[in-house]
């Protein structure tokens, strides 16, 4: 099958492989032979990808973005959670505890692919949108929440202007909710042409957003509130335990050879306040 996708839109299949790659490994962070069936099935040449240190960190951030989910189920096993910038992702095959209500979203090309692969469910329902947009919103607010948004690997594509649109909507909208997002800062944008990854796709598909510090969030007046903010250093200890041994031995005995490195890329969790901000109570109430 042929990959007719945006610029921006062909960085999924970068975790794609990962995952394709990660199921071939006993001792992988997780296991997805649907992953690996959609590699086997496109057209496209992944060859310029394979082998390279980015794979083994997108597994690492996959499970570590699980984690902040795992917990917001642990917490509400009946919410409502969106995965903004789907792509080909099954963390919903991973986390599913058969009560949880779910929403796919991501662009109309992406979901147009998806749908190749994946069908609704009863839980489970794919919307095409952008986050930008507000018309789908309507339909997750519906359930009542509480809601989780999880935008891995999403807003850092976007300009900072449309970064901080999208998590500002999310709060002003969903009073209560949870985000995680990652963030890069301005070093990690500015070296892409040496990134691994990204240095085979053109720069239309590169990274956009430079945030130096996600505390920033908090100044945007929208109430929101970062609650964690997490290296590759500070996973959980199994997690690590399973990454390549170089760098195993590296974040255990000397973890201060990564630091620099790791710093430059953070996954972030943050709450919205229950209640809406002022001046938005106001518009809403006149």
């Amino acid at each position: 099958m042929k990959v007719d996708l945006g610029p921006v839109q062909k960085t999924l299949l970068i975790p794609l492989l990962a995952r394709a790659r990660e199921t071939e490994n006993p001792r992988g962070l997780l296991r997805d032979p649907r992953a690996a069936a959609i590699v086997r099935s496109l057209d496209y040449d992944f060859a310029k990808w394979e082998g390279g240190r980015s794979l083994k960190g997108a597994m690492l951030r996959a499970r570590m973005f699980d984690r902040y989910l795992e917990s917001f189920l642990d917490a509400h096993p009946r919410g409502t959670v969106v995965e903004i910038g789907c792509g080909l992702d099954t963390r919903f095959d991973r986390v599913d505890n058969g009560q949880l209500r779910w929403f796919d979203l991501d662009l109309p090309d992406t979901i147009a692919l998806r749908r190749h692969f994946f069908d609704d469910e009863a839980r489970r329902t794919m919307i095409a949108a952008s986050v930008l947009e507000t018309g789908w919103m309507a339909q997750v607010k519906a359930t009542g929440g509480p809601w989780m948004f999880v935008a891995e690997a999403v807003l850092m594509y976007l300009d900072a202007a449309d970064a901080r649109r999208a998590i500002v909507g999310l709060a002003e909208h969903f009073p209560g909710a949870r985000i995680a997002f990652d963030t890069t800062a301005t070093r990690m944008v500015e070296s892409q042409a040496r990134h691994d990854a990204m240095r085979h796709l053109p720069r239309e598909s590169w990274f956009r957003w430079c945030c130096d510090d996600p505390l920033e969030i908090e100044s945007w007046g929208a109430g929101v509130r970062l609650l964690a903010s997490k290296t590759f250093l500070d996973a959980d200890r199994d997690l690590l335990e399973r990454i390549p041994l170089p760098l195993r031995l590296a974040a255990r005995f000397a973890p201060f050879l990564l630091r620099r490195q790791t710093s430059q890329y953070r996954m972030n969790l943050a709450l919205v306040d229950s209640a809406p901000p002022a001046g938005q109570a106001r518009e809403e109430g006149t």
